[in-house]
C-alpha cells in the first residue's frame, strides 16, 4: 500500500473514530453505533498492520487473577488441609461440568439469580456456568437415583459479582464442598458439618472465628409472628441476610422501601434478628409472647437445642453463637443454616455506634432437604446438609501472613551437581538412579554448569541435599553427599548412596 493511500484511510479512521466516539457520548440508538462501528473495523481491515505489532493490554479479566508458584504453593498446602479433613469424615469426591443445562440453576439462587453467567447459545442447549457446587450436587443425585453420599468436591464456580480482590471476593474462584445426603435422625450429620468447619478453620490458623448458626424455621416463623406476608418470607430474608455487611437502618429501609414491608412489621423484625447466644437464648424466645405462638419456630428452637447439645459434645460448643441475624438468602435451605466468619474487625472496616462490618465469611451452608426433589420427576427428596469453605478468601489471609520469599515452590530433595565439566552424561545417571528409587531430584541443563551457581540454585529453592560428582569421585566409586544448609560434606560409597540419602532427609524432617 503506498503511503499517501494509508495516509488517506488513516485519516478516514480518525474522523470515523470520533464519529463513534460522540454517539457513545450521546448515549445514540445501539443499532446506529453498531453500524458506525462496523464502518470503522472495515476501515482498519483496508489499512492491514503491515508488518507492525497490534497494541493491546495484557491484563486478567475483571474478578480474576493469575497466582505465581508461591501463592500456589501456599493455596495447594491449603488445599490439602481440607482434604484431609473431608476424607477423615469419610466422604469421597465427584466431578461436575463447569457448565450446567439453564433450566437446571434457574430458580434455585433467589435474588442472586442475576449473577449467573449465561453462555452464548452456539446452537444447541441454553447453558450457564455454575453458580455454586450445590445445585450439580443435587442434580447429580437426583440424576443418578442415589439415596445416600457422603461427598466432597473442590472446584471452580463462576459469579457476576463486584469483585473486591483484597477480599477475596471474585467472579472466578474455588469452593471446597462437603455434603452429606441422605435420611438420616435430627441434626447428627448438621453437628458434623459444623465440626468439620470448625476443624478445618483451626487446621488453617487463620486467626479466631464463630460459626454463626439459625434455623430457616425460626426465621420462618419469626417473619410470620412479626406480620410479613408469605410471600414476602424470601424477599425479607434477603435483606436480612446483608447485616453483616451494613447496618439495620439500611435494612430496615429496604424492607420498607424497596420490598415494601410495613414499618410496624420491619421494626419488630428489628428487635429480633439483633440477637446473638446460646442455650440461654433459646430458653428467652421459647418464652417470647410472639414467638411461643408460633410452631415452626417452636420445632426450629428444639432442633437448635439439639444441635448446640452435639456441638458440645463434638467440643466445639465455644465456638458457635446461635445468631438470629443469620439469613443466607439462597432459596433451597430449609432447616439449620451456619457461617463461620472471622473475630475482629480491621479498622478499615469499623462502624460508629458499637456497630461493625465483619471481616468476611470464610465458610457457609445448611440444610437443604427439597432441592434434590425439584430435578427428580416423581419429586423424590433425598435430605441434604452441607458447607462450603470460602478458600478464596482463606487464600487471602494466608498470603498476608506468610513470608512469600521464603516459601517453597518445589519439593525437590536432591540436586545433582557436577564439579567439573564434561560430567553430563553422569550427571544423566545419576538423575535416573534417583528418579527410580522416587526421590525427587533436579540437575542443571547446561552441560557445563559452574559448580557455584549450582550450589545457589539449591539454596535459593531451598532443596535439602546436593549430590556432587567430579572426575576423583567417579575413580573412586563414591560421591559427595552436601546439607545445603549447614554446607556440610561427606563422601558416601555409590551402591549406599540412595540409603543415605534417605537417612539424611529422616534426620532433616525429624
Amino acid at each position: 500500500m503506498a503511503d499517501c493511500e494509508k495516509a488517506k484511510i488513516q485519516e478516514q479512521i480518525k474522523a470515523q473514530g470520533e464519529i463513534v466516539r460522540l454517539l457513545k457520548k450521546d448515549k445514540a440508538d445501539k443499532d446506529k453505533i453498531s453500524e458506525e462501528v462496523a464502518k470503522l473495523l472495515a476501515l482498519k481491515a483496508q489499512l492491514g498492520d503491515n508488518g507492525t505489532k497490534q497494541k493491546f493490554v495484557l491484563k486478567t479479566p475483571k474478578g480474576t487473577r493469575d497466582y505465581n508458584p508461591a501463592q500456589m504453593a501456599i493455596r495447594e498446602d491449603a488445599m490439602n488441609t481440607i482434604k484431609a479433613c473431608f476424607r477423615r469424615h469419610g466422604a469421597e469426591t465427584i466431578e461436575t461440568p463447569v457448565f450446567e443445562l439453564k433450566e437446571t440453576l434457574t430458580g434455585k439462587y433467589g435474588e442472586d439469580s442475576k449473577l449467573i453467567y449465561d453462555l452464548a447459545d452456539q446452537g444447541g442447549e441454553i447453558l450457564s456456568l455454575r453458580y455454586d457446587l450445590t445445585v450439580p450436587f443435587a442434580r447429580y443425585v437426583a440424576m443418578n437415583k442415589i439415596s445416600n453420599i457422603k461427598r466432597y468436591h473442590i472446584a471452580k464456580v463462576y459469579r457476576r459479582d463486584n469483585p473486591a480482590m483484597t477480599r477475596g471476593r471474585y467472579r472466578e474462584f474455588y469452593q471446597c464442598d462437603f455434603d452429606i445426603a441422605g435420611q438420616y435422625d435430627c441434626m447428627l450429620p448438621d453437628a458434623e458439618c459444623v465440626k468439620i468447619v470448625a476443624e478445618i478453620l483451626e487446621s488453617l490458623k487463620i486467626g479466631n472465628f464463630v460459626i454463626k448458626l439459625n434455623h430457616r424455621k425460626i426465621l420462618d416463623g419469626m417473619f410470620a409472628a412479626c406480620g410479613v406476608p408469605e410471600d414476602k418470607f424470601r424477599s425479607i430474608c434477603s435483606a436480612v441476610d446483608k447485616l453483616d455487611k451494613t447496618f439495620w437502618d439500611d435494612v430496615r429501609m429496604e424492607m420498607v422501601d424497596e420490598k415494601g414491608l410495613a414499618p410496624d412489621c420491619a421494626d419488630l423484625i428489628g428487635t429480633y434478628v439483633r440477637l446473638s447466644g446460646g442455650k440461654d437464648l433459646i430458653e428467652q424466645l421459647k418464652q417470647d409472647e410472639r414467638l411461643s405462638k408460633n410452631k415452626l419456630v417452636m420445632q426450629g428452637l428444639d432442633e437448635m437445642k439439639l444441635l448446640l447439645r452435639y456441638c458440645d459434645l463434638y467440643g466445639v460448643l465455644d465456638k458457635v453463637s446461635f445468631d438470629l441475624s443469620l439469613a443466607r438468602g439462597l432459596d433451597y435451605y430449609t432447616g439449620v443454616i451456619y457461617e463461620a466468619v472471622l473475630k475482629g474487625t480491621p479498622a478499615s472496616e469499623a462502624k460508629a455506634n458499637g456497630e461493625s462490618v465483619g471481616v468476611g465469611s470464610v465458610a457457609g451452608g445448611g440444610r437443604y432437604d427439597n432441592l434434590v426433589g425439584m430435578f427428580d420427576a416423581k419429586g423424590r427428596n433425598v435430605p441434604c446438609v452441607g458447607v462450603s469453605i470460602g478458600i478464596e478468601r482463606v487464600f487471602s489471609i494466608m498470603e498476608a501472613q506468610v513470608n512469600m520469599k521464603a516459601t517453597r515452590t518445589t519439593d525437590t530433595q536432591v540436586y545433582v551437581a557436577s564439579a567439573q565439566k564434561n560430567l553430563v552424561e553422569e550427571r544423566l545417571k545419576l538423575c535416573n538412579e534417583l528418579w527410580n528409587a522416587d526421590l525427587k531430584t533436579e540437575q542443571s541443563y547446561k552441560e557445563k554448569p559452574k559448580l557455584l551457581v549450582q550450589l545457589q540454585y539449591c539454596e535459593e529453592h531451598g532443596i535439602p541435599l546436593a549430590v556432587v560428582i567430579g572426575e576423583s569421585e567417579i575413580e573412586k566409586g563414591i560421591v559427595k553427599l552436601r546439607n545445603v544448609a549447614t554446607r556440610k560434606e561427606r563422601e558416601v560409597p555409590r551402591e549406599k548412596m540412595i540409603e543415605e540419602i534417605r537417612l539424611e532427609l529422616q534426620q532433616l524432617s525429624s
